[in-house]
């Protein structure tokens, strides 16, 4: 499947979906006529059974009530694969819409957007028409959160050579990586059902912890069966026998009220905790040859034992310990088998053994999630290349890059190179013309690059590096702060990051757009001399092509680009690739007189 185009295995996937759920509503449909004809023949045998042989009759009630049982077991089951079969056709779907650039209605990440951040507002991580919104492929809320926290924080380059690994082997395995993406988008987890879980597990034991009570549970519930026993039998009278049954009521009660602390706490997560089983069973269950991967298995693994296998048990405990609010729960189970004491023992061993890997299960998903995210970006885009990381401070070198949000039919690829410290590209150009956008394929790719993903180039050679920028500012009337203020109050971290010797990679776009032409010309050439005076590297682009003259003074510290503009007319034409050396066409007042605008 690996060496097929994207879109064709995604249709080949829709075409085999769609198929097999045909195949299963009508098995819904035969299932469901086969209940009914069940049930209408229990009822006939049943009745003429009564007439000929009375009692006897309850025989066919029995074997048909057993046969409804086994029926509905497998309308059950059959209803699940058929959520399972839309929920693949759905993903396969959406991955078409996002080759096809249409991917503005999933989930845009906005949350995580932080109000302060080194980049991730300039170059559009979060929200609509982001980064997230087009990468993410994660349902869980920790998925999603690892996601974000990746893109606003680089990895180290070890892990991000461990990720390229796992993304190579698990990108063509596109069944596997769906199902995963399925059983999570069936039932989201969430944190608040981890940090209920944790919290129960960093609880002290209080109640039940002795291994005496299992001795106590057993004579018990051999005293309470034998009763019922001899009642029956008329060994002792039904008075005698209600006189009993309201002590041993009363027992559970009393005994019961130590376990209604945990149950809610743990109440209403089984829907949860049996997704989780089904993601780390589908994990635990793949045999990888990548080693990221294998230490993942290895980590979540209680003791050598299968996590799955301890997650299933949590489920079946929990599962019971909901029989309580069954009738059956406090007038049967509880009062002769104390029924809740027996889960919360239970409970409390389940807790002995796994209270040290629980968080392990929750991040073995989360990275699984997000590995898919990456291996997806991977195979929906083969011809994008893995970058490769330099130790020394600082290499950028890039061939053919581009702006991954844009539609390959309509993005326009540059090479760029930045060697040494003490750098700066200065980038002019007409409005329009493409300088804003550079900038950001520029950041955009570094955060792939830093994430473990493949970047929109076809060779990229980076150092490992903090990103900062100042591209797209903005007032906040809240705090009653200027744009210009704004501006300066950014610049000064990056200033103070410069003045530490970071490593840091500055985009600026514009700088102090927000001062009069003198003042922005005078403070953008100061900044540019600290910039090389402190080695720091820095791509910036500007309208002020006088900024390019910097070059004479600092020849081997400045390197000018531009972008520019073909005018035939009133028309304008841009190529937006990005050239060496100084801009020298100017669009601004063909735009003005489209508008309206009598220049002289």
């Amino acid at each position: 499947m690996q060496d097929q185009l994207p879109i064709s295995t995604y249709q080949q996937q829709i075409e085999k979906n769609k198929i097999f759920l045909r195949q299963l509503l009508r098995k819904r449909t035969r299932l469901g006529w086969a209940r009914f004809f069940v049930f209408i023949a229990t009822i006939i045998i049943a009745y003429n059974v009564f007439v000929v042989a009375g009692f006897i009759g309850f025989v066919p009630v029995i074997v048909g009530i057993g046969i409804l049982l086994f029926l509905i077991s497998m309308d059950v089951n059959n209803n699940q694969k058929i959520t399972n079969a839309k929920t693949l056709l759905q993903i396969n779907e959406e991955e078409l819409q996002v080759l096809n650039n249409d991917y503005y209605d999933r989930y845009d990440g906005s949350m995580y957007a932080p109000n302060l951040h080194n980049y991730a507002n300039d170059i559009d991580l979060f929200g609509k028409a982001s980064l997230f919104q087009w990468s993410n492929r994660c349902q869980t809320e920790q998925g999603r959160s690892l996601l974000a926290q990746n893109l606003l924080q680089p990895l180290p380059v070890n892990e991000i050579k461990e990720r390229h690994e796992a993304i190579k082997e698990i990108a063509s395995q596109i069944e596997w990586r769906q199902q995963l993406q399925a059983f999570a988008m069936q039932t989201t987890i969430t944190k608040n059902t981890e940090k209920r879980a944790a919290a129960w597990l960093t609880e002290e034991e209080k109640h039940f912890t002795s291994k005496r009570w299992k001795l106590v549970i057993q004579l018990y519930s051999i005293i309470t069966i034998a009763s019922i026993v001899a009642a029956i039998s008329g060994y002792i009278s039904a008075t005698a026998f209600s006189g009993l049954y309201v002590v041993y009521f009363f027992t559970s009660i009393i005994l019961s009220r130590n376990t209604v602390k945990p149950y809610i706490q743990l109440s209403g997560i089984a829907k949860e905790i049996d997704v989780l089983y089904k993601l780390v069973a589908w994990i635990e269950d793949k045999d990888f040859q990548n080693a990221l991967l294998h230490k993942l298995q290895h980590e979540a693994k209680p003791d050598n034992e299968k996590a799955a296998v301890q997650i299933r048990e949590l489920k079946r405990i929990l599962g019971r310990f909901d029989m309580r609010l069954n009738m059956a729960g406090p007038l049967f189970l509880n009062s002769f088998l104390l029924w809740d004491v027996r889960q919360m023992i239970a409970l409390n061993e389940w807790r002995r053994r796994n209270k040290n890997v629980l968080s392990k299960w929750y991040a073995l998903i989360a990275e699984a999630e997000v590995l898919h995210s990456l291996a997806s970006i991977h195979f929906n885009e083969p011809g994008w290349a893995f970058p490769q990381f330099k130790d020394e401070h600082f290499t950028f070198e890039s061939t053919a890059l581009g702006h991954p949000l844009i539609p390959s039919v309509n993005r326009v690829t540059s090479d760029f190179s930045l060697e040494g410290t003490g750098k700066i590209g200065l980038i002019t150009g007409s409005n329009m013309a493409g300088k804003s956008t550079f900038l950001r394929s520029l950041g955009v790719n570094i955060v792939l690059a830093q994430l473990g993903a493949p970047v929109c180039s076809k060779k990229l050679l980076l150092s490992p590096v903090h990103l900062m920028s100042s591209m797209r500012i903005a007032d906040n009337l809240a705090e009653n702060t200027s744009t210009f203020y704004a501006e300066l109050k950014k610049l000064k971290t990056i200033i103070e990051a410069v003045n530490q010797h970071e490593k840091v990679f500055i985009l600026l776009d514009e700088i102090l757009r927000g001062t009069n032409s003198f003042d922005r010309h005078t403070g953008s050439e100061a900044l540019m001399k600290q910039l090389i005076k402190e080695k720091a590297v820095a791509v910036i682009a500007t309208h002020d092509v006088e900024l390019a003259a910097l070059h004479q003074q600092y020849p081997g510290a400045m390197e000018n680009y531009h972008f520019d503009v073909q005018v035939e007319g009133e028309e304008l034409y841009f190529d937006y690739k990005l050239k060496h050396g100084v801009c020298t066409s100017l669009n601004a007042s063909i735009l003005m007189k489209k508008i309206g605008i009598e220049l002289q």
